[in-house]
């Protein structure tokens, strides 16, 4: 029978929230997203397709804070194994990346020489308290600097590779819309030529993608292929629609027997009705909220443990604990 890919599953489970912290970690954190955000916002990448990409990412794709589907081990899977997404350095803090990866660069001499750090971050909000690309710099200055005793040691500077913090920010403002800006270290000669290969100082790359779906000015491929990925407009099976049609991308394979069970959470809803302040939303918001207490009682009937109905469900495990005992 049919049954979902991993990002058909992941597109289901989020249904209007996709734009929510888990489910955006897991819809990005997907082989074949990642592969099309390299293509379209790295350099390195650009001349290659997405399935010649989704070959040179590494097997272990960290994602913070993000359960596996019911049932996978973690085995050839979206898996949260290797280093850390927690980066801990004594007298530097710690900080956490949501998706941190690692990917070959081909066609570029020996493999262990072109090997990429990535680290993608999603953010729903496009004003904060600090501005985006500080941050960004940040974090790709922490990834070099805990390279030191995992991808060289003493004073082996030539091992150091190189790093991308990318950061794809929702619902980014009209005057800015769809937009993609990148901040790399650069070279500038002042008095003389000091003769410098560019791979030698070319370590850290920020890149902010902006989206905007309502913009009149779309963006690239890219930004076509994001907006509706993370749409909270538009519903799962539009999405699979158009994500077949137009970038390639298979949501349903030839699998056994499957879980299926798409949730409509009532905190999208509630959240849009607010917005538009319309009082027949909100009602229509907690209707919703029944609906899906009556779908995590149902799944714990047939024996799904909570973390399973938490991760099909796009809820905490802890809300998931006190529906189920209250």
């Amino acid at each position: 029978m049919k049954g979902k890919t991993a990002i058909g599953a992941a597109l289901d489970a989020a249904g209007a929230k996709a734009q929510y912290d888990g489910h955006v970690k897991r819809i990005l954190g997907n082989r074949q997203v990642l592969a099309r955000i390299l293509k379209g916002a790295s350099e390195e990448f650009r001349e290659y397709s997405p399935e010649e990409i989704v070959g040179w990412i590494e097997p272990d794709i960290e994602i913070e804070g993000t359960a596996l589907r019911p049932g996978e081990t973690g085995k050839g899977k979206l898996i949260i194994t290797g280093d850390s997404t927690e980066s801990r350095i004594p007298g530097e803090g710690t900080i956490t990346y949501d998706i941190r990866f690692r990917v070959y660069v081909p066609g570029q001499g020996r493999r262990e020489t072109v090997k990429l750090l990535m680290n993608v971050e999603a953010q729903k909000k496009f004003y904060l308290k600090y501005r985006i690309v500080t941050r960004g710099i940040f974090y790709g200055a922490r990834m070099l600097s805990e390279q030191l005793d995992r991808e060289f040691t003493d004073s082996e500077y030539g091992k150091l590779k190189k790093v991308y913090s990318i950061w794809i920010c929702m619902n980014a403002p009209l005057h800015i819309g769809n937009a993609l800006t990148e901040y790399w270290i650069g070279k500038r000669d002042i008095i003389g030529t000091m003769p410098e290969k560019k791979k030698n100082y070319d370590k850290l790359s920020v890149i902010i993608i902006c989206l905007n779906e309502k913009s009149k000015e779309k963006g690239g491929e890219l930004h076509g292929f994001l907006n509706t990925l993370l749409s909270p407009r538009m519903n799962a099976a539009r999405k699979k629609e158009v994500l077949l049609r137009d970038y390639g991308i298979e949501t349903e394979q030839e699998i056994g027997e499957e879980l299926k069970q798409m949730c409509n959470l009532s905190e999208a809803i509630e959240e849009n009705a607010m917005r538009k302040g319309v009082r027949k939303g909100v009602r229509k918001g907690v209707r919703k909220g029944i609906s899906l207490t009556k779908s995590i009682m149902r799944l714990a009937g047939e024996g799904k443990t909570e973390e399973e109905i938490s991760a099909l469900c796009g809820v905490s495990a802890k809300m998931v604990h006190e529906i189920m005992n209250a």
